[in-house]
């Protein structure tokens, strides 16, 4: 309480200047008046406040704007981008000063895998068919990742820390959340209308249902994992049934589906099911799929549903109409377009970032549907594992899956091991919304934007430092 009433101004003035920042959008006036202010009060906080810094970008992230529309082009998330690229130097000028990172975290799985993740993308952007997109793409990648994981996985290391930075990032998605569905009251809830209500702050239903689905978990984590007054337990009440409310108004399926997903994640955690028998269920399950495969086409051919109406019900058996739906015919015609980007250029694909700008001639006349555009725009790949496939080839690929799949078994291996309540309940809640993420990347793709990135970069330096500063018994159990 000491340390909030201390830094009071800096986080009025960030509400302040944030308030002003939409003023000015919403009147359509010059938004490059407020810059100045902003750069220097950034400027105070990175020098004197660089932690304050460092969490208050979780509170920011729901709430920034792509100045791309504005700029003829440049795309550039204000303000979270910038205080990343900062946080960056700043980060690299530290570990050359005091090495904050010692080689116990530079040792640790997911930074491992990070790594690789990070050299495939180098290597990649070498042998790119536009290198100075792809190093763009990846000088973007390394202003997400490495101040959130490396600064992250030390200022994390008290749980007080991690508690404000996810309070913050659920208190700002529930505040866009209350804008959006006041927004989108005055036009009765209408569907067209929901795909573009939550502008300026997201660009479309989409990312804005996925994020939902991300911070719905953690909200619900944040309010069981410590007990609270009647004050507290009323306020994440009310940011639980406004996400939630706001989360069925996306109208995105992906969402819906995805938080479907986490709830078998939790059921399988909860109850401690064992990976072989989920590993023996999943292949008995493709081995059905794939016998089966005729009938299911067919099957899916005479699904005629499409969401004509809003009912919910009508919503979820369109997502499987893949014969009259133009959004599912559009995501089949770009997954395609993906594959055979990925065949003409199996090993290093054609480089990170490029595929809005390649796949254009790779469309079948046959696959183009109402919504087809050969300039990238309505989404990329709609799928982040077929995004990397066809940037990256094998090399980036099997490096991106190494990332997803060694970020779930170290968090799992972790919350099965650790005995705190507390900390055992934010990592479940932690799990539950990666696995949202990771569901709908399925189906889109959305880690090259701050929106997703903040988030799950920021829980994998989470898991890292809850890893590092546990108790010691609990350290030898985990060895074992």
């Amino acid at each position: 309480m000491n340390s909030f009433r201390s830094n009071f101004p800096i986080f009025f003035s960030s509400l302040f200047f944030i308030c002003l920042l939409i003023y000015f959008i919403i009147t359509s006036q010059s938004v490059f008046l407020i810059i100045i202010p902003v750069a220097l009060l950034i400027l105070y906080t990175s020098i004197f406040h660089t932690k304050l810094l460092f969490v208050s970008i979780a509170f920011l992230t729901p709430f920034s704007v792509n100045i791309e529309e504005y700029t003829n082009g440049v795309g550039l998330f204000i303000p979270t981008e910038p205080i990343l690229f900062g946080l960056l130097l700043l980060f690299i000028f530290f570990q050359i000063q005091k090495k904050v990172i010692t080689n116990n975290t530079l040792k640790h799985p997911i930074v491992l895998s990070i790594f690789v993740y990070l050299f495939s993308l180098f290597i990649c952007s070498i042998t790119s068919t536009s290198p100075i997109i792809s190093f763009k793409s990846l000088l973007s990648k390394l202003w997400f990742i490495i101040p959130l994981v490396f600064l992250g996985s030390v200022y994390f290391k008290e749980k007080k820390t991690i508690r404000q930075f996810l309070f913050l990032f659920v208190f700002s998605v529930f505040l866009v959340v209350l804008y959006t569905i006041i927004h989108h009251a005055s036009y009765n809830f209408g569907e067209q209308e929901g795909h573009w209500v939550m502008w300026p702050f997201f660009k479309d239903h989409t990312i804005y249902g996925a994020i939902i689905a991300m911070a719905l978990p953690l909200s619900i984590g944040l309010l069981f994992s410590k007990k609270h007054d009647l004050l507290l337990k009323c306020l994440y009440g009310i940011i639980i049934l406004v996400i939630l409310i706001g989360l069925y108004f996306s109208y995105t399926r992906a969402a819906w589906l995805s938080v479907v997903g986490a709830l078998f994640v939790f059921v399988f955690l909860k109850y401690k099911v064992k990976f072989k028998y989920l590993f023996i269920t999943a292949i008995c399950m493709l081995a059905i799929i794939f016998m089966s495969w005729d009938n299911i086409q067919m099957e899916l051919k005479r699904n005629k549903f499409e969401h004509t109406t809003e009912e919910f019900g009508e919503r979820i058996q369109s997502a499987a109409n893949v014969s009259t739906d133009a959004s599912n015919l559009e995501r089949i015609n770009r997954w395609e377009c993906a594959i055979e980007m990925f065949k003409e250029r199996p090993v290093f694909g054609f480089g990170p970032g490029t595929y809005s700008f390649e796949y254009a001639r790779y469309q079948k006349p046959e696959s183009l549907t109402i919504i087809s555009t050969n300039f990238g725009n309505m989404g990329n790949a709609h799928s982040e594992y077929l995004s990397a496939l066809s940037e990256t080839g094998i090399i980036g690929f099997f490096s991106f899956i190494l990332v997803v799949a060694i970020i779930f078994y170290s968090s799992i291996k972790l919350y099965l091991k650790t005995k705190d309540l507390e900390r055992k309940t934010l990592l479940l809640f932690m799990i539950l919304s990666l696995s949202t993420y990771f569901i709908h990347a399925f189906l889109n793709n959305f880690l090259d934007t701050d929106k997703a990135a903040v988030p799950i970069w920021g829980m994998c330096a989470m898991i890292i430092a809850l890893e590092k500063y546990l108790p010691e018994k609990e350290k030898t159990t985990l060895r074992n």
